[in-house]
């Protein structure tokens, strides 16, 4: 098995980067477009899962890169949090 060189090679960084453009295109439409503070949050926690995974790699080492990858995954549950939020909310204002 090659050894992965940059985190750029890294399926998960790959898709927690996809999540983060997805985020920011949403965010561009009701009900996150006039919603600043939950468009920021979610912004935020979105990023911060690749941001994450990309400087625990950075340290080349593995302990500390799997410190990164639990920052990673709280970020994940805080993203999916909002996410909740905003579903339920939806649910609300269509009925």
């Amino acid at each position: 098995m090659a050894k992965i060189k940059q985190f750029e090679e890294l399926e998960i960084w790959k898709i927690a980067v996809e999540i983060a453009v997805e985020v920011y295109l949403l965010c561009d439409s009701e009900p996150l477009k006039s919603d600043w503070g939950m468009k920021d949050q979610i912004r935020r926690a979105a990023c911060s899962m690749s941001d994450n995974i990309a400087e625990g790699f950075e340290y080349n080492n593995n302990a500390d890169f799997v410190r990164f990858l639990n920052y990673a995954k709280g970020s994940s549950g805080e993203f999916r949090n909002k996410l909740t939020i905003l579903t339920r909310q939806a649910k609300l204002i269509v009925k």
